[in-house]
Parts: structure tokens; C-alpha cells; sequence
């Protein structure tokens, strides 16, 4: 069974496992260069809110974070699922954790993303947790490409979850 908590400094070495090729570690931390390093990771963490790891027999399987949090809005950010657990729930039950964390501790009502358009698997999970596109934009990534990020919204509801 799966459980929440919140990300520790010796999760990061863990996680920066998660992303097997540039493209991956792209869709989960867009600014990072491949290999992912724990000093790149930190840096990132210390400028998001809730950083949350998800736990299977003692092992960290997945993470997120949260950032621009407003009255009524936030953004889910930096979501990563391991591998071997890519799949197998524990992307869903991430999410139903920072849905319900965003909720009992922000009031937020509207969650939002940033999901790639070249990430199929991503973009069709999102969208069957309700998850609806809102806008696409061009951005240009690490590597100096110009990719098209997709803005994603779900409304959140007292009480319901994915």
C-alpha cells in the first residue's frame, strides 16, 4: 500500500534515479540537465511549497511539489513516478495526495499543470483525473529547443477525489 510524506534531504538521491533519459527528466523539471544531480534537485525544492514523496515498503516511488499558490489556484509541479512503479497507481495516488493536501491546507479550488505535448503518457493520465487543457504556449527548453506546453486545470470539489 502506498503512503504520503514529505520529501526528506536523503530522498533526493532516490529520485534523481527517476528520470532514465533527457527527455523524461524534460517533462518532470524542465530546467535541469541530464543527469539529474541532488544539488539540482535541492534548488529546485527550496523555491516550491509541499515537496511530497510517495512511499512503498519504505521506498520513495514518486514526488511532487507545489508552486504559485494563490487564493483560489496552485500549480502541481515536478511530478515524478519511479520506473518499476510507472503503471502500477502510485501517479494517482500522488495526485490524490496534493489534491487533498492543497484543499485542507490552502483552500485552493483549482489545480493547475504544465504537461509537454510530446508527453502522450502524461497528458492522457491528467486528462482522465479530470484535468482539462486551458491554453498551449511555446517555451523553449534546456537544450535551447521550442517545445509547446500544454495548461492544464481541474476543479477541485470538497470532498471528491479522483
Amino acid at each position: 500500500m502506498y503512503a504520503s510524506r514529505p520529501l526528506e534531504e536523503s530522498d533526493l538521491d532516490t529520485i534523481c534515479t527517476f528520470p532514465q533519459n533527457p527527455e523524461e527528466l524534460r517533462y518532470f523539471f524542465p530546467s535541469a540537465s541530464f543527469p539529474l544531480t541532488p544539488d539540482q534537485l535541492r534548488d529546485k525544492v527550496a523555491t516550491r511549497a509541499q515537496p511530497t514523496c510517495i512511499i512503498y515498503e519504505n521506498e520513495v516511488v514518486a514526488s511532487a511539489n507545489l508552486y504559485q499558490i494563490e487564493a483560489d489556484s496552485c500549480y502541481l509541479g515536478n511530478v515524478i513516478v519511479a520506473p518499476a512503479f510507472r503503471g502500477r497507481g502510485a501517479a494517482a495516488f500522488l495526485l490524490e495526495t496534493m489534491i487533498s493536501l492543497v484543499r485542507a491546507k490552502y483552500g485552493v479550488t483549482v489545480m493547475k499543470l504544465i504537461c509537454e505535448s510530446s508527453n502522450t503518457r502524461g497528458l492522457l493520465f491528467y486528462r482522465k483525473h479530470g484535468f482539462l487543457p486551458v491554453d498551449l504556449f511555446g517555451k523553449q527548453s534546456a537544450s535551447g529547443e521550442i517545445v509547446v506546453g500544454i495548461r492544464m486545470e481541474r476543479r477541485i470539489e470538497e470532498g471528491i477525489c479522483p
